[in-house]
């Protein structure tokens, strides 16, 4: 089976090297492919410093652009989304996500963090639909359009469409968290990127129309 992992990056030289190598770690995955959101860091060489194939992004075009570009290039049968910034990944955590795709009961899983730093646990109990970290059938993943144009609200449009057309299992991912904004970029920085992200979650809520 053809299955293929994207991570999406932005600026995220510290932890990407980790997040690679963990899933490169699983035989069943023949892809790992980083797409650098136009960084100005180390993350495209760190990432293929640690065995990943990277799509380099001219400029940052936001998640949504990242991913498109990641799913026209891996054409796979199972596709995993994780971020960059993970902190505590394993490899059970990856299987959790991708066995229910394979064994075909679930057309998507969405990763919900389980005790891992309550500052993201209380997010994602909130907000479980934007998870970054899921698996879904490459076929669906295929039907959904204009990907590109959603930048944080990504996830939104994905869980909508798959909600539709398919059946979704949220999975707990115990003792996973993530470096927030305002930890990566500063207080007011950090909060300025949150401010945008739930800009264009909003959007593709309120926005954004799927046949």
């Amino acid at each position: 089976m053809n299955i293929c992992a994207l991570i999406p990056a932005y600026n995220e030289e510290k932890t990407v090297s980790h997040v690679v190598t963990i899933t490169k770690s699983l035989p069943e995955i023949k892809r790992v492919i980083v797409i650098n959101d136009g960084s100005d860091d180390e993350t495209a060489k760190v990432a293929r410093m640690a065995g990943a194939e990277v799509i380099d992004l001219k400029k940052n075009s936001g998640k949504g652009a990242a991913l498109k570009a990641g799913f026209d290039e891996c054409n796979a049968e199972i596709v995993i989304m994780l971020d960059a910034d993970l902190i505590g990944l394993k490899k059970e955590h990856i299987y959790s996500l991708v066995n229910p795709i394979i064994n075909n009961e679930y057309d998507m899983t969405v990763g919900i963090f389980n005790e891992g730093r309550n500052i993201t646990d209380i997010g994602q109990k909130i907000s479980p639909h934007l998870s970054g970290q899921r698996a879904l059938k490459g076929e669906i993943l295929n039907k959904i359009q204009n990907l590109d144009n959603t930048g944080y609200g990504v996830e939104v449009i994905i869980n909508r469409y798959v909600k539709k057309h398919g059946q979704i299992k949220k999975v707990r991912l115990p003792d996973l968290t993530h470096v927030i904004k305002e930890e990566k970029r500063g207080f007011w920085q950090g909060l300025k990127s949150r401010i945008k992200m739930y800009k264009e979650v909003l959007k593709a809520v309120f926005f954004f129309f799927l046949d």
